[in-house]
């Protein structure tokens, strides 16, 4: 019975247990359920949804991957607010950070002569010491101002071709700003003229290596301007200017639409200078140009501020007094007008005194008609000789003291503005000088209109006809390299350059050589070529590569001497590295000592490789005329040598 109850009572307690255990566990379950609901509500509520909630007793777990480092934060902070943050379990990811974006790497090289200051960021692989080392180098530099930055990425595509090209522009245009960025480069520089400023023009777009995106801003002065000029006709109702001058494009503009409002077709050149006498300068031009298009006929010549308006013969004279009588009360102060209007000839009367000139495209001068004696026709055969050369001029005309006063003059200034053209003719007669022919020279219209206007007056008519044409423009028919050297090689297939032997110095005999040379060097235009100098085999190899670099040398020296820009030029000494024939005869050691003018390419490694080709092949060419060289050394022997005397132990006395 007592054992029993002990049974009863014990199976009690362990359903008391069983049930405490079981309600625990619910509700600790609910709890769960219930913290997981609350925290995700608030999670989406934050947008959120990517992190993942999971209770485990009284630990809740944070997964999934956060976007950002700061999303993850703010996710733990959310459950934080919930339940006691120190219950958050932080299994959470973030989104890994995009790989940072390599910066812009660019270079702001500016050079003012001597100085030259380096700005940017470039890759950490550019040899930056070697690039200054280049920029000390360069000619007239003094000093370089190293301020740039590095950064450790990759060298984009391009960047080093265009660093190069940079540093060699720097060479052409002294005073620029050179931006450099991968397969970009923009130079922005000043010429001393414009003729300078198209030289430079041509000179680094030749250098550009093509995958090179180049733009260039290259600016020249504007000319001074003296007299300040322009000459507007209206001929047989065609409208046209012999010269136009402005001192701003808005003042240009304006010139040009009143010419073409007086019914000037097709486009006009107005040169925009300094020297104008007036700042109304365009106000007073478009009101005389409107003033001869309302006569029809004539001309209007400006000299600084003052103006000739000469109506065309048969005028009436009620329009010409009304049209003059309004220009001059609208002109602007400064500015004095002088009107003529032409006395119409009687019919009958025998024509006029005159003096002609007229010049060949050959360069041949013919002068007929009048002079007025002896002494001023000495004055105008000596000028005519100065200007066109001694045996081009032929003097016909004859005296006649009845001429009128300041015909020599005239005849003078008309023989200055003749000899500013190729080929063409002036007329000179008591009323009038007219100029016409053709020119290489563009501004040539302008500089004899305002020669015209300076030395003969207001007062005097004047009309100018010249045609500007491209392919008399020494500037437009410079030779391409390939062509110069091409000429420079012909001329030492006549006659190489000899040297006294075993020296640097070249013999009497080749000045002429030089001579022709420089004559071809100063019609090309700026182009890179490299002066080399060769030997034979003969003496020791240090000393041929000296004595052909110290020849290399004085060839250079004589160009220079001879008023040769040789800016974009070097010399170089390879000694018997390239021999173009067989060191074992007399006849192969005369052809390899010898001076080569060779064309230069814009990148390093291809001037070496180029020099290479370029001497294997000159190898090749030679070996297969052997026969012919070795019958021109017989026939000839002084003719073919070229660096020396034809003494074969000649590199070998120099050597030693």
């Amino acid at each position: 019975m007592r054992l029993s109850s002990i049974a009863i009572l014990a199976s009690a307690f362990l359903f008391a247990a069983v049930s405490s255990l079981v309600a625990a566990s619910f509700a600790v379950t609910q709890v769960e359920a219930t913290t997981e609901i609350q925290i995700r509500q608030a999670l989406d509520e934050s947008q959120m949804g990517w992190a993942e909630v999971q209770a485990d007793g009284l630990q809740l777990h944070l997964t999934g991957t956060a976007p950002s480092e700061a999303r993850r934060f703010a996710a733990l902070t959310v459950a934080g607010r919930i339940i006691d943050a120190s219950r958050v379990i932080d299994g959470m990811n973030v989104t890994p950070a995009e790989q940072i974006a390599a910066p812009k790497f660019s270079v702001e090289i500016l050079r003012n002569e001597g100085t030259l200051s380096l700005i940017g960021l470039i890759p950490a692989e550019t040899d930056r010491e070697a690039l200054v080392a280049r920029l000390n180098k360069l000619k007239g530099v003094e000093e370089v101002s190293d301020l740039l930055d590095v950064a450790a990425h990759r060298v984009p595509d391009g960047w080093s071709p265009a660093l190069d090209y940079a540093v060699k522009a720097l060479n052409i245009v002294p005073r620029s700003k050179i931006s450099v960025e991968a397969s970009r480069v923009s130079v922005t520089g000043m010429a001393d003229s414009p003729a300078e400023r198209n030289q430079m023009e041509t000179a680094l777009k030749k250098a550009a290596p093509r995958e090179i995106k180049l733009k260039l801003d290259i600016s020249a002065p504007r000319p001074v301007i003296a007299p300040f000029t322009l000459r507007f006709l209206i001929e047989d109702g065609t409208p046209r200017f012999d010269a136009c001058s402005a001192d701003t494009e808005e003042a240009r503009a304006e010139i040009l639409a009143a010419a073409a409002s007086a019914g000037l077709e097709g486009a006009a050149r107005c040169t925009i200078g300094l020297g104008v006498p007036a700042p109304e300068w365009s106000e007073a031009a478009t009101k005389s140009i409107a003033a001869l298009a309302k006569l029809k006929g004539g001309s209007v010549t400006f000299s600084d501020a003052d103006i000739t308006l000469i109506a065309a013969e048969g005028t009436e004279q009620g329009l010409f007094d009304d049209v003059v009588g309004e220009l001059e009360n609208d002109l602007p102060e400064l500015f004095t007008l002088h009107a003529v209007l032409p006395e119409t000839p009687e019919k009958g009367e025998e024509g006029p005194p005159e003096f002609t000139a007229t010049l060949s495209p050959e360069g041949l001068l013919q002068m007929r008609g009048r002079m007025t004696d002896e002494q001023s026709r000495s004055a105008i055969v000596s000028l005519a000789q100065a200007r066109f050369g001694s045996d081009a001029v032929h003097n016909g005309a004859r005296l006649d003291e009845t001429l009128p006063k300041g015909w020599s003059i005239r005849v003078l200034t008309a023989l200055e503005a003749l000899a500013k053209l190729s080929n063409g003719a002036v007329v000179v007669t008591p009323d009038t000088v007219s100029v016409s022919g053709n020119t290489g020279l563009e501004s040539a219209s302008d500089e004899i209109t305002g020669l015209l206007s300076d030395k003969l007056g207001e007062a005097e008519d004047f009309s100018v006809e010249v045609v500007y044409q491209e392919k008399l423009d020494p500037q437009a028919n410079v030779p391409e390299p390939e062509q110069c050297i091409a000429e420079l090689k012909q001329i030492q297939e006549v006659k190489k350059i000899n040297f006294e032997p075993g020296s640097a110095t070249i013999d009497a005999e080749s000045m002429g050589v030089m001579d022709d040379i420089s004559e071809v060097l100063k019609a090309c235009g700026p182009f890179r070529m490299e002066v080399a100098g060769h030997t034979d085999s003969q003496g020791r190899e240090t000393m041929n590569q000296q004595l052909s670099a110290n020849r290399a040398q004085a060839v250079l020296n004589e160009l220079r001497m001879r008023r040769v820009l040789t800016a974009s030029f070097s010399a170089k000494g390879y000694g018997e590295e390239f021999p173009i024939a067989d060191n074992g005869t007399e006849e192969g050691r005369e052809a390899n000592r010898r001076i080569e003018f060779t064309l230069l390419t814009t990148d390093a490694t291809e001037d070496e490789s180029s020099l290479e080709d370029h001497a294997r092949s000159a190898q090749e060419d030679a070996a297969s005329a052997a026969s012919d060289e070795e019958t021109a050394a017989e026939d000839a022997p002084a003719a073919s040598a070229e660096d020396g005397s034809g003494d074969a132990t000649e590199e070998g006395s120099g050597d030693d």
